[in-house]
């Protein structure tokens, strides 16, 4: 990413009205082609645009008009670079940028007294597509055609910035990747690092993980204890109900086990139950197996034999005397 000074021919004496500054100037003209003096030119079109707005959105903070670029030339050597405005906010206006601004009481006395009459915007651009994507800051001027590019020269080579493939990978980013995108990158990194640096957990909110281990194994044991207490309350009920079912000869034995197959869940209990109370007997209760066939007789024991040989009695005699 490259910046750029850029002087255009924007008079602002002719801008005073009354003796006040203007509060709007133009900061970059129509494009979408924006020629410099020295005849090179920079992209300004709808893109350009968006990026410009929201980089500026962004930042949150006012740009500064300076005087001849101080900001650039002087700042960075530890020199005096006082602001003769602010830019505090951008709009489009038949596509040129313009800028509100707030002038300090000497800015605002150079602009009037026409001791300063031209404005020159610097701003950053991509040096492959040579679109221009933010607004830096401005300066106050006399010289409208004397062109800085990187405090730039008429007619300056131009030498993209190369980003070291390491950090590039660090960032992860591919190698074809813009300075504005490293930038950008390394940006939300320090936003991620700071997010994790300012929180603090909510100590309520957490257990040392022994202790919660040991509640999620009590939890487990009460929901299995839970789970075999009903189930042996169902299989109780389910043997109960077969059982009344089977001494009503509602069902027979012999199906037993499918009727209990099906009784697993409450839903097929609460069937048999509804089968139970409509069905009709089926299997009643004959008393054969207290019935006895006719003319028979149950043999004698050895006890009952010597009982009736003591007595003196036969075994027929012996069971008609039980009889």
């Amino acid at each position: 990413m490259n910046k750029t000074l850029l002087a255009l021919n924007t008079d602002l004496s002719a801008t005073v009205i009354d003796g006040v500054a203007p509060e709007w100037v133009e900061l970059i003209p129509a494009g979408p082609k924006v020629a410099g003096r020295d005849g090179r030119s920079w992209l300004f079109d709808d893109a350009s645009v968006s990026l410009l707005l929201a980089n500026f959105a962004d930042r949150s903070i006012d740009l500064p008009i300076d005087w001849e670029h101080a900001t650039q030339h002087r700042a960075p050597k530890g020199e005096d670079a006082p602001a003769s405005a602010w830019i505090k906010q951008l709009e489009i206006r038949a596509g040129a940028l313009w800028g509100r601004v707030e002038w300090t009481p000497r800015g605002a006395s150079d602009v009037v007294s026409r001791e300063y009459r031209f404005l020159s915007p610097v701003f950053d651009y991509d040096s492959i597509s040579m679109r221009i994507v933010c607004l830096v800051s401005a300066g106050l001027t006399n010289k409208p055609n004397f062109l800085l590019t990187a405090l730039n020269h008429e007619n300056p080579e131009i030498t993209p910035v190369k980003l070291s493939p390491a950090l590039l990978a660090a960032l992860g980013l591919p190698e074809n990747a813009t300075e504005e995108q490293a930038a950008a990158a390394a940006t939300q990194l320090k936003t991620n690092a700071q997010a994790l640096n300012t929180e603090r957990p909510n100590l309520e909110q957490f257990v040392p993980r022994a202790d919660y281990n040991a509640l999620e194994t009590r939890a487990l044991n009460a929901e299995q204890g839970l789970a075999t207490h009903k189930k042996t309350q169902h299989d109780a009920a389910v043997e109960t109900l077969i059982t009344a079912a089977t001494q009503a000869g509602k069902i027979t034995p012999a199906t037993v086990d499918y009727h209990r197959a099906a009784c697993q869940d409450e839903t097929g209990l609460a069937r048999f139950k509804a089968y139970v109370e409509a069905a009709p007997v089926v299997a009643a209760d004959t008393s054969l197996g207290q019935r006895r066939a006719e003319n028979t007789a149950t043999a004698l024991n050895a006890e009952e034999q010597q009982v009736a040989s003591l007595l003196g009695m036969s075994e027929a005699e012996f069971i008609k005397g039980k009889a």
